[in-house]
């Protein structure tokens, strides 16, 4: 039997088992087990440590996506740009190697829904989500960032380092959570926790031509996504971005392709949530 799980504290309420399952029903896959764990940071390393050689990937989630990085034998370019790790997958010597897979669940959730390379793009929120969210932005085309974010000097930090990352971002500008959402953005995206729902909410404007993705999926639609759908907004839920980047996982788990659709149907199941 081969095994993966998703660790991190709390994490009860994690779809992730939910997701891997699905996916490994839908693949054939009967020899994969995928469980979840309540591990904090100081507990990582001990945890990790014992795993035998039956172990082939972990899913984190906080508050683990840091502390990852420190027990991985090698770190993809993708984790150490985003400075977190959200994925551990098992090496041939018996090593762990660190990757991001939330950047390409972020692309995955957007790249349907664009006509075109996005030129502008907000961020709401300036947390560890919020640097993934603006590396996939910037690989799809985004080159002016607008950062809003409760914390103001903490979206200012966002925009510097994505001016001198490197990843593309040329221009932007930092603004306090409750300033008016710009028509002028091709892609909003939301990493705000639901506690601060309704100020993002009352900022969007009447109307809006873009594309609106709330990174929050339990609750759904957030008080966000229905104030950017009644604006005219194309609206993505944070299950896709949750499935995608759970797919990206399964993939680098199994060495099999992902079937994203089942995987996103028990999602849906899951959640409540019609297709």
């Amino acid at each position: 039997m081969l095994r993966a799980a998703v660790l991190g504290s709390p994490v009860a309420h994690s779809l992730s088992p939910v997701l891997h399952r699905a996916g490994y029903a839908a693949a054939g896959l009967d020899g994969w087990e995928y469980d979840l764990h309540e591990v904090d940071a100081a507990g990582l390393p001990g945890f990790v440590g014992v795993l035998d050689g039956s172990w082939r990937g972990l899913s984190l989630t906080m508050p683990l996506k840091e502390a990852a990085l420190a027990v991985a034998a090698s770190v993809s370019e993708v984790a150490r740009r985003a400075g977190a790790a959200n994925t551990l997958v098992r090496r041939p010597d018996g090593g762990w190697d660190a990757t991001n897979t939330d950047v390409a669940g972020v692309a995955g959730a957007l790249r349907p829904h664009l006509t075109g390379p996005p030129g502008r793009a907000l961020v709401l929120g300036a947390g560890a989500t919020a640097r993934s969210c603006v590396l996939a932005l910037a690989g799809l085309g985004v080159t002016t960032l607008t950062v809003r974010a409760r914390d103001t000097g903490k979206a200012a930090d966002l925009l510097a380092w994505a001016l001198d990352a490197g990843v593309g971002i040329r221009n932007g500008s930092v603004a306090g959570l409750d300033a008016w959402v710009s028509t002028r953005d091709d892609v909003v995206v939301s990493t705000v926790p639901p506690a601060g729902a309704e100020v993002v909410a009352a900022s969007v404007p009447p109307q809006h031509a873009g594309v609106f993705l709330d990174v929050v999926y339990a609750g759904w639609p957030t008080a966000p996504a229905r104030a950017a759908a009644a604006a005219g907004m194309t609206v993505v839920s944070g299950l896709d971005m949750l499935v995608h980047q759970a797919a990206e996982q399964f993939t680098l788990f199994t060495r099999h392709e992902a079937p994203l659709e089942a995987m996103l149907a028990a999602g849906r199941a899951a959640l409540g949530v019609a297709p």
